[in-house]
Formats: C-alpha cells, structure tokens, sequence
C-alpha cells in the first residue's frame, strides 16, 4: 500500500482506534499535527511512532511550525522567531540576516526531524502589504526581493536540516485583508500586477529546488472566479506550465471558511484534485474527513501524485544532531535568542 492524496489530522495526544483504522485506509497519505496533539518530546515522539504501526508504506508527518504566531510546538522546543523579524537586518544590507533566516530554517527543521516529522508547511513567501492580520509578520519582508532571499536562505536551512520546504500561499495572499479560516478573501487585482510582484518568490524559489507548494483560498476576481486552490488556471496553466513546477501541489485545508460555497467535503476534494492538487487536506472536521473515505472510489486523483509526494519524506538525521554538543545548534539556539529576548 503506497501514499494516498489524503491527508487527514488527530483529536489528542494519542491515536484512537478508531483513527488507527482511518490511517489504514489506502486514501490516507499523511498526517498533520497540531498544539492539541503535543504534550512533550517523549509524548509527540510516541505518537509519531503510532500513526505507523502496521503501515507498510510510512505515511509522511506534517505541522505548521514557522515560528512566531504560528509554531505547534512550544515547551521543549526552541522559539523559532517570525519571519519577517529578519526585515530591519536586510534592510540595512546586512549579510547576517540572510545567515539568520537560514540559521532558522534549519533549527525549525532539525528539531523536528529528530522527533521524525518530515516537514512543515513553510516557508511563507506572500508579500506583506500591510492589510493583512493573518499574514502579517509570517511574511519574510514586503518586497519581492527581500522575500526571494531571506525565504531562500531559510529553505536552505531547512535542506541542509533534511527538511523538503512547501512555498505558501500561492499566488500571494498578503493583498487581502480577509482571513480565508474565516471568511472568502477577493483580491481585485489584475494578473499582471500579481505577477510583476507576488508571483516573483514562488518563481524563483521554485528554480531553487522548492518541492512543493500550497495555494491560497483567495479568489483572484479578475483572473479566474474559483480560489487558486481549485483553479486549473493558477496550478495548470501558471504553476506547472509557466512556472514549470514538478513538485507536491497541496490545498489548504478544506474545512476552511473560503472553500464552504463550493459544496460538500467530497466535491470540494474533487474540485481540488481536478483542479491539479496532488494532495487533500481534512482537519478539525472528522465528519467530512471520514466522508473523503466513504466517497474515495468516486475521487480521481493525478497519476503523479504519489511520486511528488515521496519527495517529502525527511530524510535520515543523526540524533545528535539536536545536541548540545553539536556547534551548529549551539550556534542556531544562540542567534534564536537575540530574537526572543527582545
């Protein structure tokens, strides 16, 4: 049994047995993590090793784990700094902030692969305009430039951590003031302005290595009238035949308030997969989590999907590589510090 297009989160602390059997079903290709289900390394390490039991193919682990506003993981954890706490050091040219962001994105990922998560979703490459609460300082900077290098450098951290790095949120979502959790954010701009500034990070990052990308719940009203989520028009025809991406294409969460108009959980999985996804995600509503699995036979899914999503696999890391003897982390818990003792 290979990976599903699914990807499907946990109630607690540990896995019920009903869930055990939900991670069995061949539509299940990951798991992600949230704050309701750590408690302390030992915990969250035995839970990792639960999602899988008696799975022959592992399935991947995820977690959002930017830093600031958004880490799952806080006590036993370092305090990774928000990213656009890196801004005033690139602003002034400082060559340490680019050292800084990638200081970070390999802290955010060594200590995670260690545990045996294989990625979190990061890093975050909108542009804050400044109207955006839900963006705000998860944006690296409000210039294309500075988001190209100071994210850059962070998925070079992340890489060198063994990490694979996910772009969000496709085609940008920092023009927006709403919140797509909550509401269904419009961006009224038109292409041309998307792509001379929001698109130039995914554009680059993507000819770095970036493996995968996740597009926003953002309905782009003058360039097509779905979200980019479940347009063929953003993750066709821009993202894999213009900007020539091979990589994981995951949708945001479908319980979210943006994607509620577009019908049911199965219909809204369909529209996604159809729209290009290679990967679904299901969280906080195990009703319609569990109606994807009752629904699987009549969902199609890509012919890739299953190859893309091997890339996300954490590759192997010493345990030690979270040690206090070891220079680099030392290093990195150093350069978190200035940060958090602000």
């Amino acid at each position: 049994m290979g990976l599903g297009p699914l990807m499907l989160d946990l109630v607690a602390e540990d896995v019920s047995p009903e869930e055990k059997e939900l991670l069995q079903h061949p539509f299940v290709g990951a798991v992600i993590l949230f704050t309701r289900n750590y408690h302390d390394r030992a915990q969250l390490q035995h839970l990792v090793e639960q999602i899988n039991v008696n799975r022959e193919t592992p399935l991947l682990i995820a977690v959002d784990h930017e830093g600031g506003r958004v880490q799952r993981f806080r006590t036993g954890f370092s305090r990774i700094p928000p990213a656009g706490s890196f801004r005033a050091l690139w602003d002034q040219g400082e060559r340490k902030a680019l050292l800084h962001a990638k200081a970070m994105g390999w802290l955010m990922a060594a200590e995670l692969r260690v545990i045996g998560i294989d990625f979190s979703f990061a890093p975050v490459l909108d542009l804050d305009y400044g109207v955006s609460d839900i963006i705000g300082d998860r944006a690296f900077h409000r210039q294309a430039k500075g988001v190209i290098q100071l994210a850059g450098a962070y998925m070079a951290g992340m890489h060198e951590a063994g990490m694979a790095a996910t772009g969000k949120h496709f085609p940008g979502h920092g023009a927006v003031a709403l919140d797509s959790h909550t509401d269904l954010p419009i961006d009224e701009r038109e292409y041309d302005e998307i792509e001379l500034d929001d698109l130039q990070p995914f554009t680059v990052l993507i000819e770095q290595g970036m493996e995968a990308i996740m597009p926003a719940h953002v309905i782009y009203q003058k360039v097509d009238p779905e979200p980019a989520g479940f347009s063929s028009f953003w993750l066709q025809r821009v993202l894999r035949e213009m900007l020539k991406f091979d990589g994981v294409i995951f949708s945001d969460d479908l319980n979210m308030a943006a994607t509620h108009h577009l019908g049911s959980f199965t219909d809204r999985a369909q529209l996604a997969l159809s729209a290009g996804c290679d990967m679904v995600l299901a969280c906080n509503n195990p009703a319609g989590a569990i109606e994807l699995l009752d629904n699987h036979q009549s969902l199609i899914a890509n012919s890739h999907y299953e190859t893309r999503l091997e890339s996300m696999r954490g590759q192997p890391v010493s345990a030690g590589l979270c040690s206090s003897d070891y220079a680099p982390y030392r290093q990195a818990l150093d350069i978190a510090s200035q940060y958090n003792d602000r």
